[in-house]
């Protein structure tokens, strides 16, 4: 019994070791110096990184009015 306890309590004591120094270490910081709480940086986007988005966006809007408009299609058969 009292090696179970053991154990139990070495394990919980390690594990909250572990736990804090990797959520620690796992926050980037912020521009102002502070570390944000939500873990996401801002980045400046390029103007070509922008438009490549833009077109990934309009390629897969258009795939999926093309999918609904065959499912459309179909469901009378």
């Amino acid at each position: 019994m009292k090696k179970v306890t053991f154990t139990l309590a070495a394990m919980t004591i390690l594990g909250g070791l572990a736990l804090g120094v990797g959520s620690a270490s796992a926050v980037p910081m912020a521009a102002n110096g502070i570390q944000s709480e939500t873990g996401i940086t801002q980045v400046r986007m390029m103007r070509g990184e922008r438009m490549m988005m833009k077109k990934r966006m309009m390629r897969k809007q258009m795939m999926k009015r093309r999918m609904m408009k065959s499912r459309m299609m179909n469901r009378g058969m």
